[in-house]
């Protein structure tokens, strides 16, 4: 009984305990099903805050970007409006443009319009004057051949023969007017260098001479010079190819012949002869060879002082030797190697001032006479020898160019040229230069006279200084100012072509009118 009373107990406390178990588990379930439910309203309420949270999040950043799309939209809504606006400026514009050019092209159609008719008025006007003017020839011609009984062809000749003066006319005016502007601007350079020239450069008169004075110590010596039967004198004279002259004067002798050379060296020899006493044919033959080397000597020694004298180095020997030789050869009565010195010195001050090669200018003007050395020993003339002498020691094609050119031979190729060709000139042309012989001054006169009185309306002609300048006198009736200028050119032209000359000669045409009434 107590064991069923235990069982029992037992038994019902198991099943107090289990009820007891399953309340406090039903309220610890309840309880945290409550808490669940808090936990759970909590997160919904949290979740529906962010969620309210995000949900203004993206209005905000809805709006934003609704606000930043409107403002984008709007941006370019109102640049398409500004580019529609000045699109439609620009049309306007063009609109404007287009209707002033419609409106002045149509000014100018009109305008053209006008001037067609205009023109189509005055061609047709122009038409009539010509058939006028066609109309009255025909006619002047009729009246021409019937009043001068000309035929058509002569009428022309006559035509052609007027339109030919007046073209010369206005050719010489024309021509004038070009030479006047061309002198003003080249007469200042050239005078200023030319006279520059001069002034640095000083030179001696010189005279020509043909024949050598010897003087003697005494007559006595006159008869020994001659010799037995004048065997002395014939062996001095065939020596030398000289005349020897023994007339009356009083100790002296003259030895006469036109090679400078030989009359030197004869000159030497009978010097020699004279100051040693012993004179006959073997002694006189051995004077006249030495005197010839001597005077081979003495050429050389020229030729280098010449050289010396202008700073030219670097020249042929022969070549040296041949420049001596112009110490004994004149022109004019010029000694020419002074007249080459001098030229070479003109050359290089006026090569100096145009920026030439100063040496070769010299060098050119030193040798631009160099075949009057040999002139009587080779053919041809003094200017071929020189080129060839020049050529043949070969010389540069400026310094041959230059001797071929200086008398207008050739054409010049090089300033230089042009330059000895000016300090020739100058050389020859200083008075006192050269002299001449009085039946040569007259025939030049008398040429430049004729010439002159050849042309077509020359009144009378007079040459004057010295045959440097010729005056015309033109008849005013016959030839008028532009036609007197055509005139000096054609006598200088004439002169340069007929006659041989030095220097220059001055062409000067005086044309005039005179006017006289008597008051009474």
């Amino acid at each position: 009984m107590d064991i069923l009373s235990i069982a029992f107990a037992v038994i019902v406390a198991l099943i107090i305990g289990m009820v007891a178990g399953i309340y406090f588990t039903k309220q610890s379930f309840e309880k945290r099903l409550a808490n669940s439910k808090q936990t759970a309203e909590d997160i919904v309420e949290d979740a529906n805050k962010e969620a309210e949270t995000l949900k203004k999040e993206a209005l905000l950043e809805a709006k934003e970007e609704i606000h930043s799309y409107r403002t984008e939209v709007e941006w370019e809504l109102k640049e398409r409006r500004a580019e529609v606006s000045r699109q439609e400026n620009r049309l306007a514009q063009r609109e404007d443009n287009l209707e002033r050019k419609g409106n002045t092209l149509d000014k100018r159609e009109s305008s053209l319009q006008s001037r067609e008719d205009k023109l189509s008025a005055r061609q047709k006007k122009v038409e009539e004057l010509e058939q006028a003017a066609q109309d009255i020839l025909e006619e002047q011609q009729s009246k021409l051949h019937t009043i001068a009984a000309l035929s058509e062809e002569e009428a022309k000749s006559i035509v052609l023969k007027q339109t030919e003066d007046d073209l010369s006319r206005e050719m010489a005016i024309m021509v004038k007017q070009f030479e006047d502007k061309a002198k003003v601007e080249a007469d200042k350079k050239a005078k200023a260098l030319v006279t520059q020239a001069i002034q640095r450069c000083a030179a001696d008169r010189v005279t020509e001479s043909t024949v050598s004075v010897i003087n003697l110590p005494n007559d006595d010596m006159k008869g020994r010079i001659i010799g037995r039967e004048g065997r002395n004198i014939r062996t001095l004279e065939s020596l030398t190819g000289m005349d020897l002259i023994i007339d009356d004067t009083p100790e002296a002798v003259v030895l006469s012949g036109y090679d400078p050379i030989r009359r030197e060296v004869a000159k030497m020899a009978l010097e020699k002869l004279i100051s040693d006493g012993r004179i006959h044919p073997g002694r006189i033959e051995e004077a006249v060879e030495k005197s010839r080397k001597e005077m081979d000597e003495r050429i050389r020694e020229i030729g280098e002082e010449a050289m010396f004298e202008l700073g030219i180095h670097s020249i042929h020997p022969d070549l040296m030797k041949i420049v001596g030789r112009l110490h004994f050869r004149t022109s004019y009565g010029q000694n020419v190697l002074n007249h080459s010195i001098e030229v070479a010195k003109l050359a290089g001050v006026m090569a100096a001032e145009l920026g030439e090669d100063i040496q070769l200018a010299k060098r050119a003007g030193l040798l631009h006479d160099l075949g009057k050395a040999l002139d009587s020993e080779v053919e041809g003339s003094h200017v071929e020898i020189g080129a060839q002498i020049a050529l043949k020691y070969q010389e540069s094609d400026t310094v041959i160019n230059a001797i071929a050119s200086h008398h207008g031979d050739i054409d010049a190729t090089s300033v230089i040229s042009v330059l000895v060709e000016a300090a020739d000139s100058i050389s020859a042309a200083r008075p006192g230069a050269r002299s001449e012989s009085l039946e040569h001054y007259l025939q030049r006169l008398k040429n430049l006279e004729r010439i002159s009185n050849s042309h077509k309306g020359v009144k009378e002609s007079f040459a004057i200084q010295a045959g440097r300048e010729v005056r015309i006198i033109v008849k005013p009736e016959e030839l008028d100012d532009s036609m007197a200028s055509k005139l000096a050119r054609d006598v200088r032209k004439q002169i340069e072509d007929d006659m041989d000359y030095p220097g220059h000669i001055k062409v000067t045409v005086i044309r005039e009118t005179r006017s006289v009434e008597y008051a009474k």
